[in-house]
């Protein structure tokens, strides 16, 4: 396979899972094993797709972000503010810092992505059936969850460092958990993913922007449209999809990836 095709195939797949409760990560471990992209253009591509993903985000809630940048934005009572925010990511970004390396040499494997999967899944099942007839009750809206909840929500996205959890998934399901319902939920997270990304990406970018040759530009640049293009249309297909389902149906598919994961590298 090509190396373009190879960036067409992945920014797909980056596209279609780093916003939807099914793990990003886990899937470009899970492909790039299976068709042997790895080593240092690897490292690069995941950084700048993701990139692409993150300007998905940025076109979406452009408004949102605009606001953060005035004094509004940071005005307690006024809706979703910059301090919710950073209530939801400052401790994620920490820990994170901290657990790094552990995770990035022990943790991206098959089989471990094939455990967070299905621990993410049940996380999510159970957050629905917690809420089941309560749903009237949860916040309806993202400018009204409250500056505990979206530190509730951030502590939940903990589980995400563990590839395969999903950072959506874990914030959704947290969401769910601490009242707020999927559509706020989902808004926050979005909103929230975008500083935590581009940290997590620049961080990377830096280690690895020596291992860059001038050749590879082609390939991250494909990589990098094709994302941006299918993670925003991901993110328009999904807001529309939370309005006449639940997070069960992407658990149901997680514990069947994990399935065909396991018995595919193990088997």
């Amino acid at each position: 396979m090509s190396e373009n095709l190879i960036a067409v195939l992945l920014g797909i797949v980056e596209g279609l899972t780093e916003f939807i409760p099914v793990s990003s990560t886990g899937h470009m471990i899970i492909v790039g094993h299976m068709i042997g992209f790895e080593g240092n253009l690897a490292k690069i591509f995941d950084v700048v797709i993701q990139l692409g993903a993150i300007l998905a985000v940025l076109v979406l809630y452009k408004e949102r972000f605009a606001r953060f940048l005035t004094k509004e934005g940071w005005q307690l009572g006024s809706g979703l503010t910059g301090w919710h925010i950073a209530a939801g990511c400052v401790p994620t970004m920490a820990f994170a810092f901290l657990v790094h390396s552990f995770i990035k040499k022990y943790l991206f494997s098959p089989a471990t992505v094939a455990v967070g999967l299905v621990l993410g899944a049940f996380l999510m099942i159970c957050a629905e059936h917690r809420i089941k007839g309560h749903e009237k009750e949860l916040v309806q809206d993202v400018d009204h969850i409250s500056l505990r909840q979206a530190l509730y929500i951030g502590f939940f996205q903990f589980l995400s460092l563990w590839p395969g959890f999903s950072r959506s998934g874990s914030t959704m399901g947290g969401a769910l958990l601490v009242g707020v319902n999927r559509k706020a939920g989902a808004d926050f997270t979005f909103i929230m993913a975008l500083p935590i990304m581009v940290a997590a990406c620049l961080f990377e970018l830096l280690k690895n922007l020596s291992a860059l040759s001038s050749g590879d530009l082609m390939v991250l640049a494909i990589g990098f449209v094709t994302a941006f293009v299918v993670g925003y249309l991901s993110i328009v297909w999904f807001m529309k999809f939370l309005q006449r389902s639940t997070l069960t149906a992407f658990g149901i598919y997680r514990i069947l990836l994990a399935l065909v994961t396991i018995g595919y590298f193990y088997l």
